[in-house]
């Protein structure tokens, strides 16, 4: 059976998503973007940026009584990679060796206009 993992400390999901899912011990977050609990898009530097999706990502993960170093897989979606150095500098503080498996997608368009989303798949 799947649970469904809610926390007030990250954005709430639109209405056809979750913020994530656990089912057998894997938490599988939804896409995080750059957005404030209180549904503010998140604008300045990259680096502000990628605080602010870590961020989010850390509350769900916490929710589901997890946290950054439960995490498998990454995925990451980038609107422009002139800014994955940025991106990456501010990503690796977050994790620790072994890092988890990870892909970095280009894109040309996010939701909201933002520049950069991250989900993730943890085991408890």
């Amino acid at each position: 059976m799947k649970k469904e993992i809610k926390t007030t400390n990250a954005p709430a999901a639109p209405r056809l998503l979750s913020q994530a899912i656990e089912k057998d011990g894997l938490v599988f977050t939804s896409g995080q973007i750059h957005l404030t609990t209180d549904g503010k898009l998140v604008e300045g530097s990259m680096e502000e940026k990628t605080h602010q999706v870590m961020q989010n990502l850390k509350a769900i993960l916490a929710a589901a009584e997890l946290g950054f170093e439960d995490v498998l897989k990454v995925t990451v979606y980038i609107v422009n990679m002139t800014e994955y150095s940025k991106f990456n500098a501010v990503y690796v503080t977050y994790f620790e060796a072994p890092f988890p498996a990870r892909e970095v997608v280009c894109v040309k368009e996010l939701p909201l206009s933002a520049s950069v989303e991250i989900s993730v798949i943890a085991k408890k």
